[in-house]
């Protein structure tokens, strides 16, 4: 990332070379200008460099003539929450999720309170490299206020999901690590209202990660210690923006990220209320199709991008969501990835099913995902895509996001990255011999 990178959805930097006050007063003013009236809500997580992104972002706003809600410190689903609750226009979030310290970036919301869809990310995209601003004159500035409880309307939404009176009987220990990102605040709130036990990583905002931010099993070793050694039945691995959650077992055995969205997904689908459609991306596990499969319900799968989920859910009338990333979405708390969906969620189904954290991921479908990389440009992937289609002339084949070909019992998913000169490779199936297999196929055509 030696460039600032431009999404549909925001932009994301290094602070001080690509991402600078100017940059992020102007992006933003840009995005002012294509929003209707309304105030702004501004949110960050907990990196140091916030409080900075901040003050130019709310001063650029203000100067375009709107009033800004200070959220400060808060997750990314607690902004989109914040949105529908106060009738916001919109909302920037101040994060760069799992990228290491140097980095900062910007996450956009429309009025809706979902994270932009391509269409308007893409009009603020060109508003901005056209240099549009509507700066407004002296008497006509905004104003800016601070929420002082952002969190409130979040944890009452996820707690209405959920069978609170019966988690809190279980009485459970938990710990959440929150690795000093934005999800600590409301994480533990939300598992104290779950009558838990609570042990905090992590929990002040400050950015000073004690470990590497992406959740994988690799950079929470320490964190799955921590978890066998205390005696909690589950551990809450966050991202810094909190969207995301991976889980450990009681035994210290790591979980993952596929698991979060399985099991939220299971205990959707045995609730009447919200057994339904569900929408996963491209490149997600196949464990939450079997068990829609199983259920009797329709899944489908949207391009790779939480803003498309959220485009399909709605389209299909889906009742539930998500990515394989750690990431579900609940219609009722908002179309956002949330972790605090996650935790709560997780929790009723323990609690509803009486197995453990360890149990229940046993018992899912067992699949095995492989994923690899190759540097390549978008320029080649034409001829890529070509090569494995006639290599798996048996395979159904989409090319909606990249390449994907599935098999009733495998799929390979082939696509040019949005951010690096590289193409992802993506398979799973029923062995990890299989699916390793299969980026390997692929990986040789290059």
């Amino acid at each position: 990332m030696s460039k600032l990178i431009i999404s549909v959805s925001g932009l994301r930097g290094i602070v001080g070379e690509t991402l600078t006050p100017v940059v992020a007063g102007s992006f933003v003013a840009a995005f002012a200008a294509e929003l209707p009236a309304g105030s702004i809500i501004v949110g960050r997580d907990g990196r140091s460099s916030g409080p900075m992104l901040r003050d130019a972002i709310v001063a650029s706003l203000r100067a375009c003539g709107r009033d800004v809600i200070d959220a400060d410190v808060a997750s990314t689903p607690t902004i989109g929450v914040l949105v529908k609750n106060t009738g916001a226009a919109g909302a920037v979030q101040i994060s760069a999720s799992h990228n290491p310290p140097p980095y900062n970036g910007i996450k956009l919301f429309g009025g809706d309170g979902r994270v932009l869809d391509a269409v308007t990310g893409a009009k603020i995209r060109e508003a901005y490299l056209s240099g549009t601003a509507a700066w407004c004159p002296f008497d006509q500035i905004g104003q800016a206020q601070r929420e002082p409880d952002p969190h409130a309307p979040h944890l009452q939404a996820v707690l209405k999901t959920v069978d609170v009176d019966a988690i809190r009987a279980a009485n459970y220990r938990v710990l959440i690590d929150s690795n000093h990102g934005a999800g600590g605040l409301l994480g533990v709130r939300l598992l104290t209202a779950l009558g838990c036990d609570v042990t905090a990583l992590g929990e002040t905002p400050d950015g000073q990660f004690e470990h590497v931010p992406e959740p994988t099993a690799e950079n929470l070793a320490g964190v799955a210690e921590t978890v066998a050694q205390s005696g909690c039945v589950v551990g809450f691995c966050q991202d810094p923006d909190a969207d995301r959650l991976a889980l450990i077992d009681g035994d210290g055995r790591y979980i993952g990220e596929e698991y979060t969205l399985a099991l939220c997904v299971q205990r959707a689908l045995a609730d009447e209320a919200t057994r339904g459609p569900i929408v996963i991306n491209g490149a997600t596990s196949g464990m939450s199709e079997r068990l829609a499969a199983a259920a009797g319900v329709p899944a489908y799968r949207s391009a790779v991008g939480e803003a498309n989920v959220a485009d399909k859910m709605i389209a299909s009338r889906a009742t539930y969501g998500g990515e394989g990333n750690g990431g579900p979405i609940d219609p009722r708390v908002g179309y956002v990835r949330d972790s605090f969906v996650a935790m709560a969620q997780v929790l009723d189904l323990m609690t509803s099913t009486g197995k453990s954290l360890a149990e229940l991921a046993d018992a899912l479908p067992r699949l095995a995902i492989c994923k690899d990389k190759a540097a390549v440009s978008t320029d080649g992937l034409p001829e890529l895509f070509q090569k494995l289609r006639q290599k798996y002339s048996d395979a159904s084949a989409d090319e909606s996001d990249g390449l994907r070909l599935a098999w009733p019992d495998r799929w390979l998913l082939v696509r040019g990255s949005n951010t690096e000169p590289i193409v992802r490779m993506i398979a799973e199936a029923e062995s990890e011999s299989d699916a390793q297999a299969l980026c390997d196929a692929a990986k040789q055509l290059i």
